[in-house]
Formats: C-alpha cells, sequence, structure tokens
C-alpha cells in the first residue's frame, strides 16, 4: 500500500487519466499536476454531468481536497482564470482548495504566435500543435528569459521582462514570419489584471506538497499526455514540450524521488494519437472510424479527430519500462465489446526482420510494420460492469494476456465513462 502514487499516460495521451484520478481522489488528500499546458483535456463524467479540465486537476471536483498546480507546468492566465470560473459557476469550490505554483512559468500572447509562425513554415511536417503556446514557453524558460506565475507581483520586474523579450520577438515576427507585432503597454496592463484576479491563489506548491508528505497525507500526481509523448522518451519530434512519464513528477513539483512509493501507467484496450507521428498500429479503414465514433476519439481541449488503431505492445513495453510501473489502469474496454476478433501488435517487422523494441530512429519507426496476433472478441456488453467474474470470458483472456505480456498487473478497469463504471482489482492507497 502506498501514501505516494503517480499516475501516467502509458501511450500517446488521452487515455482516460482524469477519470482515473478523480476515481483515486476519494482516498487521496492531495493531488498535484506536474507538467504540460491546457493544451491537454482531462475529462471526467459525474452523475451524467461532464467536466473538462484543463490545467487543475482532475481532484478540484472532490470537495476539500488540496489541489496543486506545479512548477513543472505552463500556464496561460487567461486559460486558467476561464477555467476556474467555470467551475465555480458549476458549484465547485476553488478557495484553499486550488494552488498555482509561484515558479510556473507563463503563457505570452506572444508564444502563441511564434508557435503558428513556426508550425506554419513546416508544410506536411507539421507536428500537429494545438497553437497555444506551450512549446515556445518551455523554450523561454530552457533559455532562461521565461517570464514566471512570481514575476507577476513584482510589476518593475515584470515590465523588464516582457520589453527585452519583446524587443527579440517583435523582430522575428515582423521580419521572419510577416506577423503582427505586439504592443508591451497592452500585454503589460492585461497581465497585472490577470495577477490581481489570482492572487491568493498562488503559493509555493514545492512547500506545501512536501509538508503534506511529512504529516503523512496521501498525494496523487496526476501527468498529462503520455509516456510516447514525452520529450526525451517519446516518438521526438513528434511529441510535447515537457516530461509527461513518470520522472516529470519530481522536477515538476520539487518532491525528491525517494518519496515515490507507486506509478501506475494509464493505457487504452486499443491505442490512439492525435496529430502527426508514427503510429504503427493506426487503422485506416471503416474499422478505425468505427472505433473512433464508439470510443468518442476527439480531443476534449481541440476537438481534432484521433488516429486510432490495435494496441501496440510494444509501445506498452516501453511504457513499462521508462516509468517503473508497478500496475496498469486498463480503459475503454467496453469500446471493444462485439468485434469477432481483436488484434494485438506483439513486434514490428523492419527490413525483414522482426523488431520487439521501441526503435529510437524516426526513419526505422516510419518503416515499421506491426506484427499482429489476432484473439476471439467477445459479443455481451461490458459497458458498466464492476465486477471481473462479469466479465465475457474472452474479455477476461483478452486482459489476462496483456498482463502475462508486461509481467506487470492490471489494478483497474475501466467500462465505461461514468465515475462508478470501473472493476477495482487492486487498491494503492493505504
Amino acid at each position: 500500500m502506498s501514501r505516494t502514487v503517480v499516475v501516467v499516460g502509458a501511450q500517446w495521451g488521452d487515455e482516460g487519466k482524469g477519470k482515473i484520478v478523480d476515481f483515486m481522489t476519494e482516498r487521496a488528500d492531495v493531488v498535484a499536476r506536474f507538467q504540460g499546458g491546457h493544451n491537454a483535456g482531462h475529462t471526467v463524467v459525474i452523475n451524467n454531468e461532464k467536466f473538462v479540465l484543463h490545467l487543475i486537476p482532475s481532484g478540484i471536483l472532490h470537495e476539500g481536497k488540496l489541489c496543486l498546480v506545479g512548477n513543472g507546468l505552463v500556464i496561460d492566465p487567461k486559460a486558467l482564470l476561464e477555467e476556474m470560473e467555470g467551475l465555480k459557476a458549476r458549484g465547485v469550490h476553488l478557495e484553499g482548495n486550488l494552488k498555482v505554483s509561484k515558479n510556473a512559468h507563463l503563457i505570452m500572447p506572444y508564444h502563441m504566435a511564434l508557435e503558428r509562425g513556426k508550425e506554419a513554415l513546416k508544410g506536411n511536417k507539421r507536428i500537429g500543435t494545438t497553437g497555444r503556446g506551450i512549446g515556445p514557453t518551455y523554450m523561454d524558460k530552457m533559455a532562461r528569459v521565461g517570464i514566471r506565475v512570481v514575476d507577476l507581483y513584482y510589476p518593475e520586474l515584470f515590465r523588464e521582462k516582457l520589453e527585452l523579450n519583446l524587443r527579440d520577438v517583435n523582430f522575428l515576427l515582423e521580419g521572419f514570419y510577416r506577423a503582427e507585432t505586439f504592443d508591451p503597454e497592452e500585454i503589460y496592463a492585461e497581465y497585472m489584471g490577470y495577477a490581481e484576479r489570482l492572487e491568493g491563489f498562488v503559493d509555493d506548491t514545492d512547500i506545501l506538497i512536501n509538508r503534506a508528505l511529512d504529516e503523512g497525507k496521501r498525494v496523487l500526481f496526476e501527468g498529462a499526455q503520455g509516456t510516447l509523448l514525452d520529450v526525451d522518451h517519446g516518438t521526438y519530434p513528434y511529441v510535447t514540450s515537457s516530461s509527461a512519464s513518470a520522472g516529470g513528477a519530481c522536477i515538476g513539483l520539487g518532491v525528491g524521488p525517494t518519496r515515490i512509493d507507486t506509478v501506475l501507467g494509464v493505457a487504452k484496450a486499443y491505442t490512439t494519437r492525435v496529430g502527426g507521428g508514427p503510429f504503427p498500429t493506426e487503422i485506416h479503414d471503416a474499422l478505425g472510424e468505427r472505433i473512433r465514433e464508439r470510443g468518442g476519439e476527439f480531443g476534449a481541449t481541440t476537438g481534432r479527430p484521433r488516429r486510432c488503431g490495435w494496441l501496440d505492445m510494444v509501445v506498452l513495453r516501453h511504457s513499462v519500462r521508462v516509468n517503473g510501473l508497478k500496475g496498469l489502469v486498463l480503459t475503454k474496454l467496453d469500446i471493444l465489446d462485439g468485434f469477432d476478433t481483436v488484434k494485438v501488435c506483439f513486434g514490428y517487422r523492419y527490413e525483414g526482420r522482426v523488431v520487439e523494441e521501441l526503435p529510437k530512429e524516426l526513419p526505422v519507426l516510419e518503416r515499421c510494420e506491426p506484427v499482429y496476433r489476432e484473439f476471439k472478441g467477445w459479443d455481451e456488453s461490458t459497458r458498466g460492469v464492476s465486477e471481473i467474474d462479469r466479465l465475457p470470458p474472452n474479455a477476461r483472456a483478452y486482459i489476462k494476456m496483456i498482463e502475462e505480456t508486461l509481467g506487470v498487473s492490471i489494478d483497474m478497469i475501466s467500462t465505461g465513462q461514468k465515475r462508478e463504471d470501473i472493476i477495482m482489482l487492486k487498491e494503492h492507497f493505504s
């Protein structure tokens, strides 16, 4: 049993982490998000009411839980405030329950313009970014010219950083991208307004989370996107700009690795990804469209249709290894109901040989063909089933095959969108 659990996506994101975090929050005291920005969306359905969260941890939907937005995120204050107002309008209490890291970096209007300009020049090599300025903000962070949340409360410092950045940015926008430039005074006035509205929510989240750990409280670490989108361990360059794997939890919240007890991966019973990049098990015919429609595979943030494919064990083996997964949550099992057969990829064929580990070389991965095994499907509905013994025998065999192949137990199975549509096989929080 654990007091600290990290939840990460084991595929290309969109695995259903929001529901799992929401479900586990009932036994947690603190829920902390550690990376990404408002390009990610977590969908939670409670009493047939849908909540889509972008920056705020899913745990906010439970009363009395401390929810932290860590230093590893990049924050568009306008988007954050809109999300906060939307939750308050639906009766969610934020004061005292939501804290935003002083050290998180701010997405500025020029970051979005730079991202759109750069992406437009790539033609058919576009990564498929959301255009929300995430990548350029992380670039400024690493270049040590970023503007942090705490800078909002030192107006002269904020103005100085803004004017210095805009000297370079406006030159680039006008001279290279042929785009509109920005007035520093307009941005200054806009962001000072945000500072006033956010003031009561900004805090030293690294101190808060370590204090909670010292007091023996149960902490749930929430990741966005998925391992195959991790900037170091994903299908680079078709990745996000942050550390979406488990190691990012420590960096993105200021928690030492010795304090992490368990890492739990979330994976769909099939595979999806959004945007460009290699996807060996992608289904290009009507079957892929069938899965997309049945699974509602459209981005929670952007509405973009997701590419759909069969379950990929090469991808999951990679995720088990780089995250040190102690267990898996299998989601959307019900979407496979009614298939005569279900395919699973166990390796890739490349130039006449079979590889079982994920190639690091993009040209190799782009030319890999999946090596499938077929399994018998099931006609009975799994929607809403809450006990493992009530699943169809072939569905149970499918689950057992995944466990045996990966050497990792499946600890939870999601059988629908609702909070209660879940089979609990192992409790992680003490």
